[in-house]
């Protein structure tokens, strides 16, 4: 039987299936269930039936047993990484690695889920009363994860459910389930309550519909695009909801800036998993003292980046998600060379695959930087002063996260209070991420916060005890 329907605490036939293609060869690398909209409303039904009993110390055996089946299954993790997105291989473990790291610090959080104590008499009525908070799960978590991290985003909504008690139902990109297949498999290989845990593949309008309408959902937590990220949230109503979405991540090079380190960040978060991550570095917005070192440097380190076969240990850009998708960067290219850029590298696709690219001269404007362009490009805005960085950094709807490379106290501090973003990393790229600290944008670019222990908190509701 083909896995992708996991409900009841076993895995089921689904009404058809999902085929998985490799991006880079367009072969068949698996196939998965698809789930109707009944049997979507059957799994959502079986969660809200079980009451899942594990104490924190339960959970936390059960994470730090899933971080470490994870590690040792490392290799065969990002092969199937690479296989089902076109990620490069490389790209692949450096994402298991994350996950590792997010399940081992989701297993120490879960013991650290704490409330308060409050006195009342704080008003004329004086009443002496002692009102204690407790933070209890939310119920059913629904996580709908994207394509372009298929394993360590699912980890990332998963993970944290589990460490506040919560049941949740995974519903991964249709385009690269095989890692959340994967994935569910190992947590309840690892002491998860069967349960406790649900997986539904299929058309995403169908599937996500009938999540939404199943009434047994207590919280919707969504990354993708804006675009239907706004489209859930009309549809959700009163539910809890947490979103990140899009961004068109700025790593700002000021004047006084350490350019090569600046030029090594912005390839990093220009080109690591080929260009296709929400924090990633999608303008590098360059003083224009130091914009031709900066310009000259990515080009150089873009050229001797490695493309080719995703599988290959030496490959260091794989494919994108599809041909489409290398398309419509290929299109934003066009029109931004249209409206006067230049291409000083890159700028070849051959099926789902496009070279790393990087332009200078690029409009502020153009829909490549306005817009979140997901593919391995590495735009170059030049601006005349810290003030016309700053309208170009705030001048797209988007603020997830962004960097600034800066030898200046002054430059970093204003930044801080200026850039419209969820994170700013100084002497950094917008990539930069760590477990423990929160996670999430502003404007387009989401609503709440993701990172464990600010994720337990999304999860979890407050109750309060007055004695």
């Amino acid at each position: 039987m083909r896995k992708g329907l996991f409900s009841g605490g076993r895995w089921r036939a689904g009404s058809g299936v999902v085929e998985v293609r490799d991006p880079y060869t367009g072969e068949v690398v698996g196939a998965v269930a698809r789930a109707d909209r009944g049997q979507v409303l059957d799994a959502v039904r079986d969660l809200t039936a079980f009451r899942p009993s594990l104490t924190a110390y339960d959970r936390a055996e059960v994470l730090a047993a899933t971080a470490g089946a994870v590690r040792a299954e490392r290799d065969d993790f990002a092969d199937l990484i690479s296989r089902e997105s076109g990620l490069s291989v490389s790209d692949g473990r450096r994402e298991v690695d994350r996950a590792v790291a997010q399940l081992e610090y989701a297993a120490e959080e879960c013991k650290r889920i704490t409330g308060e104590v409050v006195g009342t008499d704080v008003t004329g009525a004086r009443q002496r009363r002692l009102a204690i908070t407790t933070r209890e799960p939310i119920g059913v978590v629904c996580a709908i994860t994207p394509f372009n991290r298929p394993l360590n985003q699912v980890v990332t909504k998963v993970a944290p459910a589990v460490a506040a008690g919560n049941r949740v139902v995974v519903k991964p990109s249709e385009k690269t389930p095989l890692s959340a297949v994967r994935f569910v498999e190992t947590l309840v290989r690892s002491g998860l309550p069967a349960r406790m845990i649900a997986l539904v593949v299929g058309d995403p309008r169908e599937v996500v519909g009938a999540l939404l309408d199943s009434g047994g959902i207590d919280m919707v937590t969504f990354t993708g695009s804006t675009a239907v990220g706004k489209a859930i949230a009309r549809s959700a109503g009163m539910l809890k909801q947490t979103y990140e979405l899009g961004d068109s991540g700025a790593l700002v090079v000021m004047e006084d800036a350490d350019v090569p380190a600046a030029v090594a960040a912005a390839t990093a978060g220009a080109f690591a998993t080929s260009g296709q991550s929400c924090r990633g570095v999608k303008r590098v917005v360059a003083h224009v003292d130091v914009a031709d070192e900066v310009a000259a440097g990515l080009a150089a380190a873009a050229s001797a980046l490695v493309v080719g076969d995703p599988r290959d240990p030496t490959t260091d850009v794989g494919t994108l998600i599809d041909e489409a998708a290398a398309l419509e960067v290929e299109r934003r290219v066009a029109l931004a060379v249209a409206q006067g850029a230049e291409v000083l590298c890159g700028g070849v696709r051959a099926g789902a695959q496009y070279r790393p690219t990087v332009l200078d001269h690029v409009p502020g404007n153009a829909e490549l930087v306005r817009s979140e362009t997901f593919g391995p490009i590495a735009p170059v805005v030049r601006v005349t002063d810290f003030e016309h960085a700053v309208d170009v950094v705030n001048g797209t709807s988007f603020g997830l996260q962004a960097g600034i490379f800066t030898r200046g106290l002054d430059y970093a501090r204003r930044a801080a209070e200026l850039f419209e973003v969820g994170a700013l990393i100084v002497n950094g790229g917008p990539q930069f991420e760590s477990p423990n600290i929160p996670f999430g944008g502003v404007k387009d670019s989401g609503i709440g916060r993701e990172g464990v222990k600010y994720a337990i908190e999304e999860m979890t509701r407050v109750k309060t005890i007055v004695w």
